[in-house]
């Protein structure tokens, strides 16, 4: 019974976000819909215990329509009418470096005191393991290197796009 109704719920806001998509006629509007869209589609992987699938459904998916998000600002020029003001360059840096650290430091410590009590444990998969974590382990130790080279040259190509489509336009000074 609860499945069914968490069922309609997901579909009632999955139909909502895709009707806003193809009603709105502002891009930024379309694609944070879009993105919505694609978590309550997750949603239904959750429900039918499909986890991974789920997981990836919003890594692929969303990270996909973020992209597009960045791109379509960049590009459409569509917040055009929002005014930012100008900070000293080295404040948002040390206060994201800060906020990274901290991130690290609280979300590591309880892997990390874990990891030193199973680590034998973690080594020997069973047969009762769950697909999940096989793949997670598969993923983390025998293919880690290339996970995180595949990450990082993610990370590059989205900052050089970024960076390549922030050139600035000259501005009136009037």
């Amino acid at each position: 019974m609860l499945e069914t109704l968490a069922f309609y719920f997901f579909a009632a806001l999955t139909l909502g976000m895709a009707f806003v998509v193809v009603t709105t006629t502002n891009i930024l509007y379309a694609m944070t819909s879009l993105a919505a869209a694609m978590v309550f589609v997750s949603a239904f992987f959750f429900l039918l215990d499909a986890e991974f699938l789920g997981v990836v459904q919003i890594l692929v998916y969303v990270g996909a329509v973020v992209v597009m998000y960045a791109f379509g600002m960049l590009f459409l020029n569509a917040s055009k009418e929002v005014q930012e003001r100008k900070h000293a360059p080295k404040i948002p840096a040390l206060l994201a470096i800060a906020l990274a650290l901290v991130l690290v430091a609280l979300l590591g410590a309880p892997f990390i005191s874990h990891y030193a009590h199973s680590l034998q444990e973690s080594l020997n998969p069973d047969l009762n393991t769950s697909n999940t974590k096989l793949v997670g382990y598969v993923l983390f130790t025998k293919y880690l290197v290339a996970f995180e080279v595949g990450a990082f040259m993610l990370l590059v190509a989205l900052v050089g796009a970024m960076a390549s489509a922030l050139k600035k336009s000259p501005t009136k000074d009037h």
